[in-house]
């Protein structure tokens, strides 16, 4: 690899650095702790940033979102003082709020107009021209299907398990022809180490089957009626119900996926914490059902009202759900939602 210097350790640290660039083109891990990791000079790997940020497309090796700008408009050579101080107040620039940007950057209101369409044509992923992601199916590890009773089937994929026998015959007929004691004691020792295996594959089966039996049966009612009806369920309630311990529930289920008719969900999935809800209000209440209950408020809310946190907490409120602004304003950001003065923005741009 070709990194643009003859510096032996340079080229090195160079090389370090491009392993950690994510998808997007950052580079998300502390200079110090690369050096650190290297044994290097902190004046070392910066000189090395510096150098890989020199390279194309403009913007690459940046540390956070106003260091990609900023290499951006210094290689179209318009990162003036007014430009990098705008790019300090980006907080501004992401809440609409302009005129304060404006007083921030000592500019009239056509030049930071001119200065926010120029930051709008760059690219804040500049990775994202190189990433080939290839999509792969899921191959689900646990099948559930409802049999004409109304009861569920579950059943594992045995494709997805290691298959494993052991040939008896043969072990048979090579004891038989061995004389020596220590060739037969090692003999004896692999077969029966490729006896316990065999067992403990079989073994991590039955527990998956029964682990995945005992999930479906807790979570009846989001197989039946959709995810609004998800029970809270911790690695703790499967424990209880069929004497496995916490540990050994979390590692087989670690990864797995389950495909019913709503779809292929991870296991993980159905793990959810609790939320109360009001006194005398029966059941509590899944987190995954109340960030379902917030987007299917935001989804129904038009340009003439836009739902703020504390208006969804009275929504909730009214199906019996109590829950703090800060956790709706928690869960709203896990779903990738936008405030609602951002929200209201969007929807005045898409008229």
């Amino acid at each position: 690899m070709h990194l643009g210097t003859d510096d032996p350790a340079r080229r090195i640290i160079g090389a370090y650095l491009i392993d950690t660039v994510d998808e997007a083109g950052y580079i998300k891990e502390e200079l110090a702790a690369v050096a650190d990791a290297l044994g290097a000079e902190l004046a070392d790997v910066e000189a090395s940033l510096t150098m890989l940020q020199g390279f194309d497309p403009a913007g690459i090796c940046a540390r956070n979102l106003g260091e990609c700008l900023a290499l951006q408009l210094r290689d179209k050579n318009r990162l003036d003082p007014a430009m990098q101080r705008l790019l300090d107040n980006l907080n501004l620039f992401a809440d609409g709020k302009f005129d304060e940007l404006q007083k921030r950057c000592g500019v009239d209101k056509d030049d930071i107009r001119q200065m926010v369409a120029e930051i709008r044509e760059l690219n804040p992923k500049p990775g994202n021209n190189f990433t080939h992601e290839v999509s792969q199916a899921v191959e689900p590890d646990i099948f559930v299907r409802r049999l004409s009773d109304g009861n569920w089937h579950i059943e594992l994929n045995m494709a997805n398990f290691p298959k494993v026998m052991v040939n008896k015959r043969y072990y048979k007929k090579v004891t038989q022809e061995t004389r020596n004691k220590k060739d037969k004691d090692y003999l004896s020792e692999q077969f029966g180490s490729a006896n316990w295996l065999v067992r403990a594959l079989e073994q991590r089966a039955q527990t998956m089957l029964k682990v995945a039996g005992e999930l479906v049966k807790q979570q009846d009612a989001f197989f039946r009626l959709g995810v609004r009806y998800l029970k809270p369920m911790t690695l703790k309630t499967i424990a209880a119900e069929t004497g496995y311990h916490e540990s050994t529930i979390s590692r087989v289920t670690n990864g797995k996926f389950l495909i019913c008719p709503r779809g292929t969900f991870e296991l993980k999935y159905f793990f959810t914490s609790a939320l109360a809800r009001a006194e005398g209000g029966g059941e509590d209440v899944s987190s995954q059902s109340v960030k379902h209950y917030i987007g299917e408020f935001i989804a129904q809310e038009t340009e003439a009202h836009i739902l703020s946190d504390d208006e969804i907490v009275d929504k909730l409120r009214e199906r019996n759900i109590t829950v703090a602004r800060r956790t709706v304003a928690k869960y709203r950001e896990a779903l990738g939602i936008p405030s609602s003065p951002k929200r209201k923005r969007l929807k005045l741009q898409a008229l």
